[in-house]
């Protein structure tokens, strides 16, 4: 059944690869992209799905309430899937505000705006959105499921950090370190917050690391494969053996793709790769993917409050959904690679305008 979609923060890394993936996969589908356009995200991104008859773009804010309604009347969707967020942990230390503005309230806004368009539907009734929609309505097309589910997209650094052995659960306590995953962890929390007083139909997704095209240049497996294409040296923060699970970005979208369609409302699920690798293994591996010398390594001093493991368990998204990643790490990183070699004109002006 053909659904429709807004997805917030669609120009971005995880976000433009998923709208990619749906449209590919289900080119019925209407979707909405609501993106702020800061200055990681990018509509060259999207270019290849611009003349979609599926898709539309809105340049606009998460956290301007008369906007989201507007479009949530207009469009009646049946999902929001909420990848919009400040995302770089560096830039979160240096300056936290612009975190708890987006990630935080911006949240609540949207989450706000979506319990009223529940209310507005159940209050009008079937002469509300297309054609009278069951979605509309606020009744789901599958089996009575509600209509107006919210799907967080959120991150594995809510948990905090993993000693040496051990996996993060979705029951494990949240213990953010930075002022990233604290804000995340905020975002979350309300979430549930919504479920568990409003009866909002949501879900909470929380990934490990993903990488693959389209990720902005500041993220550490592109930002080292442009130094060394560039012969320039590779900052490796501390001894280099912080650990992190690495999670394909194809893999995740086809994830989300699994909770959108079949996902309980209330459940949180996490999304990992099962490919824990550390920054030196990945630093090493890209250089000798790209035949440079390991001279470029340079390590810099650690950043504060820098976690030393993150490793997820995803039985539960099997378990319940079916979900399992197709790409080894190996793979994944070669398609990477490969892709940035041949996108020149994607990322080198992206560099060249990156602000400080």
């Amino acid at each position: 059944m053909a659904r429709r979609i807004l997805v917030t923060g669609g120009a971005g890394f995880i976000g433009s690869n998923f709208i990619r993936y749906v449209l590919d996969r289900h080119p019925d589908w209407r979707v909405v992209n609501l993106d702020l356009l800061t200055y990681a995200g990018n509509p060259a991104n999207l270019r290849d799905v611009e003349g979609h008859p599926g898709y539309r773009f809105v340049h606009g804010d998460i956290g301007d309430m008369g906007l989201v309604r507007a479009l949530l009347a207009e469009e009646a969707p049946d999902a929001v899937v909420h990848f919009a967020a400040e995302s770089h942990v560096d830039r979160s230390i240096a300056g936290p505000e612009v975190f708890v503005r987006t990630n935080v309230l911006g949240t609540q806004v949207l989450l706000e705006a979506v319990r009223q368009e529940i209310a507005r539907r159940e209050a009008v009734g079937p002469a509300v959105g297309p054609a009278g929609s069951a979605a509309a309505r606020g009744a789901g097309p599958e089996g009575g499921r509600p209509g107006l589910l919210f799907v967080q997209v959120s991150t594995d650094e809510v948990y905090g950090s993993l000693g040496p052995t051990g996996l993060f659960t979705e029951e494990t306590p949240l213990a953010p370190n930075s002022p990233y995953s604290a804000s995340k962890a905020g975002a979350d929390l309300l979430v549930r917050a919504y479920h568990h007083t409003y009866g909002l139909p949501a879900i909470i997704t929380r990934c490990s690391n993903n990488y693959g095209p389209y990720q902005y240049p500041e993220k550490l497996i592109p930002f080292f494969i442009t130094r060394a294409l560039a012969d320039e040296y590779l900052p490796v923060y501390g001894d280099g053996l912080n650990v992190r699970d690495w999670l394909y970005v194809e893999d995740h979208c086809a994830a989300l793709e699994l909770v959108l369609l079949h996902g309980r409302p209330g459940a949180v699920y996490n999304i990992g790769g099962g490919n824990e690798r550390t920054n030196l293994e990945i630093t090493r591996r890209i250089l000798a993917e790209l035949g440079k010398p390991e001279s470029l390594i340079r390590f810099v001093p650690d950043r504060p409050g820098h976690d030393r493991r993150y490793a997820m368990d995803a039985t539960k998204i099997r378990r319940e959904l079916g979900w399992e990643p197709r790409h080894s790490f190996e793979e994944g990183l070669r398609r990477t690679i490969d892709w940035y070699l041949t996108h020149r004109d994607w990322w080198e002006p992206l560099l060249a305008s990156s602000p400080a």
